[in-house]
């Protein structure tokens, strides 16, 4: 496909600047429980400097790659892949440009633009 569908890319949940890194295009969806999903797709190459939450969060590759550095290991995932981080784990990664990515979070990790 290499796009989401348009209705997934409602500017309506489109996460603010500062939840996440440059040259990334991304949506948020809330959850009852206050656990999130998100999707984003990379528009370059780029790097998500180290971080930890205090939830679980799970991805999967759609497209492309994205590689996830836990205790500097590098674990390169590629579509179709998923990997589950721990809540308290630091991690950090690095993406290409058309990387797409869907993941879920046991807590609130996004803000919409205002």
């Amino acid at each position: 496909m290499g796009e989401f569908p348009d209705f997934m890319r409602n500017r309506t949940n489109a996460i603010g600047p500062r939840f996440q890194s440059r040259g990334i295009e991304g949506y948020v969806y809330d959850g009852a429980d206050g656990s999130q999903m998100a999707h984003w797709t990379c528009r370059r190459n780029g790097v998500s400097e180290e971080h930890r939450h205090e939830y679980d969060e799970y991805l999967v590759i759609v497209d492309g790659r994205y590689t996830l550095i836990i205790g500097g290991e590098k674990i390169m995932l590629g579509a179709g892949q998923e990997y589950h981080i721990s809540r308290g784990v630091p991690h950090a990664g690095e993406f290409v440009a058309g990387t797409r990515t869907i993941h879920a979070f046991g807590g609130k990790r996004a803000e919409r633009m205002k």
